[in-house]
């Protein structure tokens, strides 16, 4: 029944489109965390730049963001990331696409984080004399993270299943197998069906482990 299978790397396409998740959920993260230190920031320039950014890239779709990385970063510019092996160029250029625009979403969950945290909490923290940056550090950027576990959850599952764009610029990862799979097979349905079932098992205990780690770090008011 499984034939058309065999001769395919499937669990290494797989293997990339994991490997795609986890480097831009943590380039995601780091830069949306920055982001959002922007935009609940008391320097009006970089709560605006924070602001333009957010309304800017999340309003692209994420394909012209891919594609832009690969036509316009490394074939126009030149920009390589650091290798020359065709195939890990598009890898990196790839994340960085991903990284870039699930940032914006990132911001976005993690400021509705920090708009729960009391605002008496931050003015007794400046009180005892904390810079800015001491008060998100150290004071609200920990509660605003375990309450946002679930939002963050999402959007992490969101960019599990948009790493299908990647394929866009010829990362071979799963839904580029998926492909080159339904042109050379005719089992169209099987083939999806296998693909679907591949993402289900990806995004369905992420989506499972990250509710139950939010109900345990959830902050009590």
């Amino acid at each position: 029944m499984f034939d058309f299978l065999e001769g395919y790397d499937l669990l290494g396409a797989f293997w990339v489109t994991v490997k795609l998740a986890v480097y831009s959920g943590l380039g995601s993260l780091i830069l949306g965390t920055l982001l959002a230190g922007m935009r609940v920031s008391p320097v009006p320039l970089m709560r605006g730049f924070g602001t333009a950014y957010v309304n800017f890239v999340r309003n692209i779709p994420l394909t012209i963001i891919i594609v832009f990385t690969s036509l316009g970063l490394f074939q126009t510019l030149g920009v390589s990331l650091g290798v020359e092996d065709f195939t890990d160029v598009n890898f990196r250029l790839a994340v960085l696409g991903l990284t870039v625009y699930t940032a914006a979403f990132v911001c976005e969950a993690l400021r509705s984080g920090i708009n729960t945290v009391p605002v008496g909490q931050a003015e007794a923290a400046r009180a005892l004399g904390l810079s800015f940056t001491q008060v998100l550090r150290l004071v609200i950027l920990p509660q605003a993270f375990r309450s946002v576990v679930n939002p963050l959850a999402n959007v992490l599952i969101a960019l599990t299943k948009n790493t299908t764009v990647a394929a866009a610029i010829g990362v071979v990862e799963a839904a580029n197998l998926m492909k080159t799979m339904i042109e050379a097979e005719a089992q169209l349905l099987l083939i999806s069906a296998v693909f679907a079932f591949g993402f289900i098992c990806l995004t369905l205990p992420t989506g499972l482990i990250l509710g139950w780690v939010s109900k345990k770090v959830a902050v009590k008011r």
